[in-house]
């Protein structure tokens, strides 16, 4: 049976639920978009892209894996947004550690200014207990790159929306060297090894972990996921990294000091992933970041 569809003002039908829709790219389902997810509140409910797959059909994300549930396929995932845990689990404390507090915030979906089978344009209210912190404007869309390999194209624009000051923090700012995740995270699934990372001059999770390049690999035999900062400011961000414990790829928001979000003013990131059957080795890795980020990638 195929999939009902949605109807929007001034966009045509696309394939969906009242909780998701489907993401085509070249005519073929890519990726299946949760926007109204049912999780329970230490998750830091948001929405997510999950399955995500290559053209051949092969998944690339995980969902809720038993290691770290609140993985989340593709989404945005921030640990601390003015004490806000909007990264699920966990917070990690100052002198304490990991704690479990009850500060957990969750994305709820407000509408689609834009919505095509190829992408969309969403608004989302970044809420804890009932009060909005954060309004985001996100914009995702899938485009071909070639026969075996398409892209994913992320843009978050997050405003400050609480009348105060605000800023995005992680367990690094807070006291745990190296930790610094919060932002765009894509979670893969875990294969029978670890899968191999790197940038155009370096190779292995050490050395990749914390680095600024303009793009970054992970590659299986199956699968390869090239990841590209489509902006100034999202270059400037380090990635976080994890191959060996469990598959990761994070554009880090806050790595060693805190974000301020000034009040009214957007803070802009964009991240562009090729998402390739089979494996990519350095060279063919650095022609596609090439593409993602090339005059193609320009709106």
């Amino acid at each position: 049976m195929s999939a009902p569809h949605l109807h929007t003002a001034g966009a045509p039908d696309v394939p969906g639920t009242a909780d998701a829709v489907e993401l085509r790219c070249g005519g073929r389902t890519v990726a299946r978009y949760e926007y109204r997810p049912h999780l329970a509140r230490r998750e830091s409910p948001r929405p997510y892209l999950h399955p995500v797959r290559t053209l051949g059909g092969t998944a690339v994300t995980e969902l809720r894996p038993a290691d770290h549930v609140h993985h989340l396929g593709v989404s945005m995932a921030v640990p601390d947004v003015g004490g806000a845990n909007f990264w699920g689990g966990r917070t990690f404390v100052r002198d304490r550690g990991p704690v479990e507090l009850d500060n957990h915030g969750h994305q709820s979906h407000l509408g689609w200014p834009e919505l095509r089978e190829d992408g969309f344009t969403e608004e989302i209210a970044w809420q804890r207990d009932g009060r909005r912190l954060l309004t985001e404007r996100r914009t995702v869309t899938a485009r071909a790159l070639e026969a075996d390999c398409w892209a994913l194209d992320f843009t978050t624009e997050l405003t400050n929306v609480c009348g105060e000051e605000l800023s995005v923090g992680s367990p690094a700012t807070n006291g745990r060297p190296g930790a610094g995740y919060g932002g765009f995270f894509w979670r893969p699934p875990i294969g029978p090894r670890p899968p191999e990372v790197f940038t155009e001059d370096a190779e292995g999770e050490e050395a990749v972990h914390g680095s600024r390049a303009p793009w970054l690999a992970m590659a299986t035999d199956a699968w390869t996921l090239v990841f590209a900062g489509a902006t100034e400011e999202t270059r400037r961000d380090r990635w976080f990294v994890r191959a060996a414990e469990y598959p990761g790829v994070g554009s880090a928001l806050a790595w060693d000091r805190r974000l301020l979000l000034p009040a009214g003013r957007p803070v802009v990131r964009r991240v562009v992933t090729g998402v390739a059957d089979g494996r990519l080795e350095r060279a063919a890795a650095a022609e596609v970041a090439a593409r993602l980020t090339g005059k193609e990638a320009a709106r």
